[in-house]
């Protein structure tokens, strides 16, 4: 990055710096990473990870799928291709479920699925004048909604400029198989086994990270489904 994580998360112009995508996801994964290292580190070993978007980074290195400088390198070059795209589009939460929204966006070209946060909070993403009219038409019935403060509208049309800088960036990093199992939120597969289950978390990958909706809240009921009940 040619700038220390220590200094912008620490030193005088801390609030600045961390209002600046390129530096936030960066901080954001390493935090990530260092919480789960002091968890092990007193004995909280997991038996499965997932992430949400970005955060799908960091649970690929805990589970052993990208090394250290492979990991950062995806989320460094990540966040530095995003900041070219500074203001491109919006992001919304809606409290629906992720089946109404589908519905909803059905004829709205300009508008993509961002997440599936929970089993009644959707967010939306893509170009600012079609969600904001979406969101005046939710707001006349009566549903919760509002708008999200973000640099990018990711996961959406919006970031389709820089996924082939983005790919051909990621093109060296070498993924290995799971050590732990991980759950994509993107194709809703596990990782596990010493296998990638036919999903291998390449460059191509990290591009539909990106590009496609983040399926946390499916993800999340998988996981318990599958037998997992205790979540950090």
């Amino acid at each position: 990055t040619s700038w220390r994580l220590v200094d912008r998360v620490l030193g005088a112009d801390a609030e600045r710096y961390l209002a600046q995508i390129d530096v936030i996801q960066p901080a954001l994964f390493a935090m990530s990473v260092a919480l789960a290292a002091v968890w092990q580190a007193w004995g909280i070993e997991p038996d499965a990870v997932v992430g949400h978007s970005m955060g799908e980074v960091a649970a690929a290195h805990i589970a052993g799928i990208l090394n250290l400088k492979d990991a950062a390198a995806v989320i460094c070059r990540r966040s530095r291709l995003m900041k070219t795209l500074n203001s491109a589009g919006s992001m919304a939460s809606v409290e629906l479920p992720l089946q109404e929204v589908e519905a909803l966006l059905h004829s709205r070209k300009d508008i993509s699925i961002g997440a599936s946060n929970g089993p009644n909070t959707t967010v939306i993403s893509g170009d600012s004048k079609a969600v904001e009219a979406l969101l005046k038409e939710l707001e006349a019935k009566e549903v919760y909604c509002r708008q999200i403060k973000v640099d990018v509208a990711s996961h959406s049309a919006q970031v389709d400029p820089i996924l082939d800088d983005l790919f051909r960036e990621l093109s060296g990093i070498r993924p290995q198989p799971a050590n732990i199992p991980m759950l994509s939120t993107v194709t809703g597969k596990y990782a596990s086994n010493n296998t990638n289950a036919g999903m291998v978390m390449d460059a191509a990958y990290w591009v539909e990270n990106l590009r496609s909706s983040v399926l946390f809240a499916p993800a999340i009921e998988k996981l318990s489904s599958d037998g997992y009940d205790t979540f950090i």
